[in-house]
């Protein structure tokens, strides 16, 4: 699987770790804004052994359709900004290249060239691409359906310097059809990231919480829904899109 990279900050520097030591993927090439940059390849300046090319361009040196006819791939993973996808989203979807963005937010403009282009390609948008939190948020949802009667909090701790509400936060909220005011805040020392909900039962209490401990965990979450976006049909996905048909699970046999 060939890929290509948007945005080489703190979290797609964690991402490009990762797809350089997928067996799984080849990273053909990362795209950044700065012109200013000492290595020409992503694992020259990540200090990772890789047969990669990994090449490092700047988005002003190229077109979209110089550089994906120069360097072909079969999915864009964007790490940059909400503006990135108007730059390659047509061309992309004209090619076929599947597109996983983590972009946080999409004003809706944007949002519906991109609902328009997924009638053209594959495109999945989380803005928390981790497995681990895509996994609590269904997870969640499950148990609040077989327990509607149950309360429920949501708290979210990060370092403590974070301004506002996170916005993981925000969209375990909305996904649970919760009041965005009812989010409990944490601040506190070098905390990467930790959401926790807390389910309130009479007689017990069940707490799903999902702590970050490195960026490297965007990378997975990336790797593995551009796995499995190139296995499904032209459409706009999700993340819980992707994980949920593995919530089916065996019932197991009597053990009488």
């Amino acid at each position: 699987m060939r890929v290509g990279l948007f945005g080489f900050g703190r979290a797609g520097k964690a991402v490009a770790s990762v797809l350089l030591r997928s067996r799984d993927t080849q990273l053909c090439w990362v795209m950044r804004k700065s012109k200013n940059f000492q290595y020409k390849s992503v694992s020259e300046f990540l200090g990772v052994s890789s047969d990669d090319p990994g090449l490092i361009f700047s988005k002003s040196e190229w077109t979209a359709a110089g550089l994906f006819e120069h360097h072909p791939v079969d999915v864009v993973i964007d790490f940059s900004s909400a503006n990135s996808i108007g730059f390659y989203g047509n061309e992309a979807a004209g090619r076929n290249v599947a597109i996983v963005s983590a972009v946080s937010e999409y004003p809706p403009k944007i949002l519906k060239r991109i609902q328009a282009l997924a009638s053209k390609t594959r495109v999945l948008w989380s803005p928390n691409i981790t497995i681990g939190v895509n996994f609590l948020m269904l997870a969640a949802r499950v148990l609040r359906n077989i327990a509607p009667y149950s309360d429920v909090e949501i708290i979210e701790e990060h370092f403590k310097d974070k301004p506002g509400i996170s916005g993981t936060a925000k969209r375990i909220a909305t996904f649970l059809e919760m009041d965005e005011a009812s989010i409990k805040t944490i601040r506190a020392g070098g905390i990467v990231g930790c959401h926790e909900i807390l389910f309130g039962f009479p007689f017990q209490t069940v707490r799903l919480k999902h702590e970050s401990i490195s960026r490297e965990a965007f990378g997975n979450g990336a790797l593995f829904a551009a796995k499995s976006i190139l296995k499904v049909k032209n459409g706009l996905y999700s993340m819980e899109d992707i994980l949920l048909p593995y919530f089916k699970v065996r019932t197991l046999k009597s053990c009488s």
